[in-house]
């Protein structure tokens, strides 16, 4: 298992695993109709991966890969809160691993890379939003030590509508030099 940065090029896998990764997890949690309809979605995602890539410098983010071998499996994206005017608050606005690839510690060492990074780059504190029913998901952010906020929100993707729980990092601090 390896962890690199992303490069624009890696936008056609990245959007192929966040639309498979979406058909898996939100299963028996957003109608089948919607799920099967983002496979038609992919150049689109691609596109908007490539845009998000190549401009995250000027913006502060960050995506990382999740490698096996020379595989991609996952990839965070992180950097400046959406939704904090808290310029020390940053967020990790998206982490997915292939389903195939899941229970093999990608996802953790993916979410231990990002909370580093937000630390190395001064943020004190960190947010998320997940689907308020996606249960595997809220249990890997509590084992991570993060807990929901109190802040909900809802979206709409077509006739599909999206509840969203916010999550809140602890208190992120630097380790102390020894």
């Amino acid at each position: 298992m390896s962890i690199r940065p992303a490069q624009p090029r890696d936008a056609a896998e990245i959007a192929r695993i966040h639309v498979r990764t979406w058909q898996a997890a939100y299963r028996g949690q957003v109608p089948d109709t919607y799920l099967k309809s983002v496979d038609a979605e992919i150049e689109r995602r691609t596109a908007r991966w490539e845009s998000l890539i190549a401009s995250a410098a000027s913006r502060r983010q960050h995506q990382l890969l999740a490698l096996d071998g020379d595989r991609i499996v996952g990839f965070v994206a992180f950097g400046p809160s959406d939704d904090e005017p808290d310029p020390e608050v940053g967020e990790v606005y998206a982490i997915y691993v292939d389903p195939g690839s899941w229970d093999r510690g990608f996802g953790r060492e993916l979410f231990a890379a990002a909370v580093q990074r937000l630390i190395d780059a001064d943020f004190r504190a960190a947010t998320l939003w997940v689907l308020d029913t996606n249960a595997r998901a809220r249990r890997f952010y509590e084992a991570a030590g993060w807990a929901p906020d109190g802040a909900t929100k809802t979206e709409r993707r077509g006739d599909v509508v999206l509840h969203e729980v916010r999550y809140r990092s602890a208190r992120l601090a630097k380790k102390a030099p020894r």
